[in-house]
Parts: C-alpha cells; sequence; structure tokens
C-alpha cells in the first residue's frame, strides 16, 4: 500500500479542542459561529456525518467545525473557561443523541435549532446548511 493509499484509508476525524472559548473567539474573528458536533465512538451515523458533511464543509469551506465526545473524560475548557470534561459539558447542553451539531455564537450561545439525529440523508445536508446560514447570519462584529 501507498503513503497516499494509507491516508486515504485512514478514518477521518475533526478536531478536538482543550478550550471552546479559544476556538469559538477564532471563529467570530472569521465571523463564522462554532459548529461544535457531538460524537459517540462507534456511532454508524456520527461517521457518516462527520465524513460526509462536516469535514468536506471544514475543508472546503474553511468553516470552524470542532468534536466533543460523549462519554468522554477528556479535559476541555467550557465557554467560560471552566475546566471540565467532554462528558460533562455534554451533558450540561441535555444533549442525548448522537451526534447532535450545535452552532455558537458570542458568550456561547446558540444561534440555530440543533441538528440532532441522522435524519435523512438526502435531507441532513440542506437541514446543516439552512442552520448555518441562519448561525453566521447572526454574527456582527
Amino acid at each position: 500500500m501507498t503513503v497516499t493509499q494509507l491516508a486515504s484509508a485512514a478514518p477521518k476525524t475533526l478536531p478536538t479542542t482543550t478550550s471552546l472559548a479559544n476556538s469559538l473567539a477564532a471563529a467570530l474573528q472569521a465571523k463564522k459561529a462554532l459548529i461544535v458536533m457531538v460524537s459517540l465512538d462507534g456511532c454508524p451515523f456520527c461517521k457518516i456525518s462527520r465524513e460526509h458533511y462536516l469535514i468536506p464543509l471544514r475543508e472546503q469551506q474553511n468553516i470552524a467545525i470542532v468534536q466533543v465526545n460523549m462519554r468522554s473524560r477528556e479535559k476541555i475548557k467550557d465557554f467560560k473557561g471552566v475546566d471540565t470534561t467532554h462528558d460533562q459539558l455534554i451533558r450540561s447542553w441535555a444533549v442525548k443523541v448522537a451526534p447532535t451539531v450545535l452552532f455558537f455564537g458570542p458568550n456561547g450561545v446558540e444561534l440555530a435549532e440543533r441538528l440532532s439525529g441522522a435524519y435523512i440523508p438526502d435531507f441532513y445536508g440542506t437541514y446543516l446548511d439552512e442552520r448555518i446560514q441562519k448561525a453566521n447570519s447572526q454574527i456582527i462584529i
């Protein structure tokens, strides 16, 4: 197998973050909302959402997207800079379904309706685009 084949065979992931406040600040500086995907290890619908929609958006349109993981004890700072874990953060948002995509603006306020679950593939991209546009239209800096 060539290096190119190995790279294309590797699982595609979204970046995680150690600080939502810092990730949000970077997104807002670019006049965009911060998109956060809540994922669950082994979730086939999360993989589809991530690989077919979110990673291409991030790579092609330079959209700020990070991933947080259900059941993970990985450390993260919330929007106020308070130390927590991925799982505690997700519970504080009352997210119960993976995947869930959230759209955050200034002060960590949600700017568009959450996209929860896998929806019908024919419409998922449309629902995602609508929410991104709605969230980004509210970024005034």
